[in-house]
């Protein structure tokens, strides 16, 4: 399977692992519970999705990577203590409590988050001294003579040997007690993660073209070359950073991530031939409705794989602001309610009741935080409304002579205004990508391409679906995708760059 399927499939798991009888206990006690396995190449998304479960959950998840422990840091470090048994006295050893339990109990101390996931990767890469703990640990979730607390679900993560020399084989024992998901690198279910995290479009256009190189292997003479999602994803952020700065992004620069010289030096070239195609097209006069003749011109004529670059920039950039619109809607959408509780109060209550707002929500972000159940964008969405608060109480001390409900819905309103004057100008700018598709392209595959990545897109489809776009509509009406797909995917995979 692939890596959205495993979430999806540990998703649900842990949602069942987590339920409970009319008692309030546990139905699956956590005797019984396997722990699953996620067997996969590495830097494929492991980790990435047990944070991503975490938060939709609403569960707390500590992680730990098992190469690093000792026998002593996982198990405890002895200690003598003194005992009395049918009145004799003994000095016995006992055993401090394990790093990793600790973890959880911090973790739940200072979130107030009572139940979560043990996320243990590399377990199959533990030292010699530690493995045979790790059938206990796996049978019977203890760490010395420390269980993992109730409603705490483990999940194991590994690499098959043929990437890792410190692999240890489990036996059919150890499987025994298991849920086994071996995962592949899959480019397509990366993706649309990768459009979610805002990864950099030059990566994802070369990877359009080259999806054989999203995770790429090989053993040489020179010794093992490697190019994972993890390599391409960091490459992503310094590169954005490197644009910002005025750096250079160079084959010395990528090839610290991208460790395949030969990957290194096409992806190198592209991102040049990228910059180029985005200067040369006027991407930002294209969607301003400015559609010069030449672009259109040039774009008729160039060969499939500059057409491919084109569009997905110009896809690109329409989406990452449909993303900032959406996000800035959910952050306006979760006020709504609280600030309607404002209504016919004082000043001094409805500055008490802001006051109150805000350090709820600070409550609540030190508590996902600690509880390392909060992504970028929701960390991003809870400081927002948090800033809201704070600036709706500024806005009040300066105003005391106006209806204190009135002072605030006029904050949100010129909120919600911006964001709807944004809406539209995304409309137009939708528009603008259909015409200028319609006129270099026609009804041929970048039109597909163009209605493929909108439907496909979560943010996107969430726009068109609110807000409507005729020209998607039309286009997506006209089109017999599955056969008109097949065409394209010949195509892409005939392209030599």
């Amino acid at each position: 399977m692939n890596i959205r399927q495993a979430k999806d499939y540990i998703k649900d798991s842990v949602r069942l692992y987590l339920k409970k009888d009319g008692e309030g206990e546990y139905r699956i006690p956590i005797m019984r519970q396997r722990p699953i396995f996620l067997l996969g190449a590495p830097g494929i998304g492991k980790t990435a999705i047990m944070e991503q479960i975490a938060e939709e959950l609403g569960i707390a998840l500590v992680s730990y990577s098992m190469t690093h422990h000792t026998r002593q840091s996982a198990l405890g470090l002895p200690v003598i203590r003194h005992r009395e048994f049918d009145g004799m006295e003994y000095d016995v050893s006992e055993y401090t409590m394990s790093e990793i339990i600790a973890s959880i109990y911090e973790t739940m101390e200072e979130s107030g988050v009572r139940e979560g996931i043990l996320f243990l990767d590399e377990i199959n890469c533990v030292s010699e001294t530690l493995a045979p703990s790790m059938l206990q640990f796996l049978q019977y979730k203890v760490f010395g003579r420390h269980r993992v607390p109730d409603g705490w679900v483990i999940v194991t993560a590994g690499n098959p040997p043929e990437y890792n020399k410190s692999v240890r084989d489990f036996d059919v024992v150890t499987y025994d007690r298991l849920r086994v998901l071996e995962v592949e690198a899959d480019y397509g279910a990366w993706k649309a993660y990768a459009q979610e995290k805002g990864i950099h479009p030059a990566i994802l256009q070369f990877l359009e073209l080259k999806k054989e190189y999203f995770y790429h292997i090989e053993t040489t003479v020179k010794g093992r070359l490697y190019v994972t999602a993890r390599g391409w994803e960091d490459l992503s952020e310094v590169i954005k950073l490197a644009e910002e700065e005025g750096g250079a992004v160079d084959e010395t620069l990528v090839g610290q991530f991208l460790r395949n010289d030969a990957i290194v030096r096409e992806f190198t070239a592209y991102y040049d031939l990228y910059n180029k195609y985005k200067k040369d097209y006027h991407i930002p006069e294209i969607l301003n409705g400015q559609i010069a003749a030449p672009a259109v011109e040039r774009a008729k004529a160039a060969a499939f794989d500059e057409r491919l670059s084109l569009l997905g920039m110009l896809i690109d950039k329409v989406q990452g602001e449909i993303r900032e619109n959406m996000e800035l809607g959910d952050c306006l959408g979760e006020l709504v309610a609280p600030l309607k509780a404002l209504q016919g109060k004082d000043a001094a209550q409805v500055s008490a009741l802001l006051e109150k707002y805000g350090q709820t929500k600070e409550k609540q972000l030190y508590s996902r935080e600690r509880a390392g159940a909060l992504s970028a964008a929701g960390k991003k969405k809870e400081k927002y409304i948090l800033r809201f608060y704070g600036e709706a109480n500024r806005e009040l001390v300066k105003r005391p002579e106006e209806m204190p409900f009135a002072v605030v819905k006029q904050l949100f309103d010129e909120r919600v205004a911006g964001m709807k004057e944004e809406t539209s100008r995304i409309q137009e700018r939708l528009h603008a990508l259909f015409t200028f598709v319609e006129k270099a392209f026609e009804e041929g595959n970048e039109m597909l391409i163009l209605v493929t990545e909108l439907t496909a897109g979560t943010r996107s489809a969430e726009f068109i679906a609110r807000f409507g776009c005729p020209d998607y509509q039309r286009h997506n009406e006209k089109l017999m995708l599955s056969e008109r797909q097949v065409q394209m995917q010949k195509a892409i995979a005939e392209l030599e760059i």
